[in-house]
């Protein structure tokens, strides 16, 4: 008890706490587990830096970012599938952006407000002026589905092959050419090849959404096959043993081969080509670009081939 008239003095009795003071509290946590600790707080610090990294490593495998007004713009123009258009707090605002917030606001595209550096871990620091758009992954067909939809379509199958070709402008302007005169599908090595990106979806003006796109895992085995299933093969060379003006195998069955921008065919798809054409150039030119190229061949099949339906 108390002293009277005194908030101090002397307590008699421990208030029944001395019983429970001397049980025992069981063993000392460790230090990552104790929250106050410094060990703890490093711990849940690594812990909240390795899920980071593991998001950054998972967006960069299965999405793509386009950077950049201009870019983001096209893309949204060009019909290019997307999930998410990300726009900087406080962006000062001009015709793109207005548009590019339009044009995604249309498509049902989530836009999404961010602050500055959070935009810059998404882009890898590229320039991005305030503005980035999320492509989800390209959906790739199987060659076999190429040859497939070639026969379901009631004439005869026309499919394009690249052959090395690791430019993405390259690989989406043959899309679009492909689409443009009648070809069923493309096919890509799934090695040293360029890859459905931002760059080749914007380069085909959407094509790419209508026009399937397949991966070939052996590209002379896939042409292997088709030749077997009854395509003719014929691939673009400098070396040609024909003339495009003598490309009677046109009207059938077809596989048109385009090479490498630099070093055309290789040596053994070469050698599953049933011919190979070339191109009547002015004198003093050397070559195509190898989009261009597979777009004046294209152009060419589908020519004989209108002429073909008409008699």
């Amino acid at each position: 008890m108390r002293n009277a008239g005194s908030k101090k003095g002397a307590v008699v009795g421990s208030g029944g706490q001395r019983k429970k003071g001397l049980q025992g509290k069981g063993p000392t946590p460790r230090a990552t587990e104790r929250e106050h600790h410094p060990a703890a707080r490093k711990a849940a610090a690594a812990t909240k830096a390795e899920q980071a990294r593991a998001r950054r490593k998972g967006e960069a495998t299965n999405s793509e970012y386009v950077a950049g007004r201009n870019p983001v713009v096209e893309c949204l123009r060009a019909g290019v599938p997307s999930t998410a258009l990300y726009v900087a707090l406080g962006i000062e605002t001009d015709e793109r952006v207005t548009e590019a917030v339009r044009m995604a606001a249309d498509r049902g595209i989530s836009v999404l407000e961010v602050s500055r550096p959070e935009l810059d871990k998404l882009t890898g620091g590229a320039m991005h002026q305030g503005m980035s758009l999320q492509i989800p992954p390209f959906s790739y067909s199987h060659p076999d589905d190429l040859l497939q939809i070639g026969r379901d379509s009631g004439v005869p199958p026309l499919l394009v092959a690249l052959d090395g070709v690791t430019d993405p402008r390259n690989l989406g302007a043959v899309i679009r050419s492909a689409a443009a005169f009648g070809a069923h599908g493309v096919v890509v090595p799934q090695r040293r090849s360029a890859s459905m990106t931002a760059v080749a979806w914007r380069t085909s003006a959407g094509t790419a959404a209508r026009l399937p796109v397949a991966i070939a895992v052996n590209l002379n085995r896939t042409l292997k096959d088709w030749a077997t299933a009854g395509l003719m093969v014929v691939g673009l060379d400098a070396d040609a043993t024909m003339n495009i003006d003598e490309l009677e195998l046109a009207t059938g069955p077809l596989v048109v081969v385009v090479g490498s921008e630099g070093r055309g065919l290789s040596h053994l798809v070469k050698k599953h080509c049933d011919a190979t054409i070339g191109i009547p150039m002015a004198p003093g030119v050397e070559s195509l670009n190898a989009s261009v190229a597979a777009g004046v061949v294209l152009a060419e099949v589908a020519r004989r081939r209108r002429a073909a339906s008409r008699i």
